[in-house]
C-alpha cells in the first residue's frame, strides 16, 4: 500500500484506526492482527475477518506508533486489539521527547 501524510487506514479485523503522520516513500505492507488494513473510506462499519491470535498486542488511542528505519509514523485515533506491523515486524509506540532542562 503506498500511504501518504493525513491518510486514514482501518483494521479488517477490529476497530483499529490510525492516521499516517509520516510515510515512506516506497510501498509498505501495513497490516494489523495478522490482517492488512486499508484505507478507512473502503473500510466496513464491522470487522470482516479474524486476527491472529498471537497477534493480539493492542493499539492505545493516541499514541504514535513508528519505525525511524522504515520512515514511518501512525498516530492511533481508535483502539483495537490487533497489534500494528509494517512489512511483518510490529511497531513500537514511539517515545516521547524528553523536555528541556529548565536550570
Amino acid at each position: 500500500m503506498k500511504l501518504r501524510p493525513g491518510q486514514q487506514v482501518a483494521s479488517t479485523v477490529d476497530g483499529t484506526r490510525m492516521i499516517v503522520v509520516r510515510a515512506p516513500a516506497e510501498e509498505i505492507e501495513l497490516s494489523c492482527g495478522g490482517a492488512p488494513m486499508v484505507d478507512a473510506k473502503q473500510a466496513a462499519a464491522a470487522p470482516i475477518g479474524t486476527a491472529d491470535p498471537a497477534r493480539q498486542g493492542g493499539t492505545l488511542l493516541g499514541k504514535r506508533y513508528a519505525d525511524e528505519d522504515l520512515g514511518i509514523e501512525l498516530l492511533c485515533t481508535k483502539p483495537g486489539e490487533g497489534t500494528v506491523e509494517a512489512n511483518g515486524v510490529a511497531l513500537p509506540v514511539k517515545d516521547a521527547k524528553p523536555l528541556p532542562a529548565s536550570d
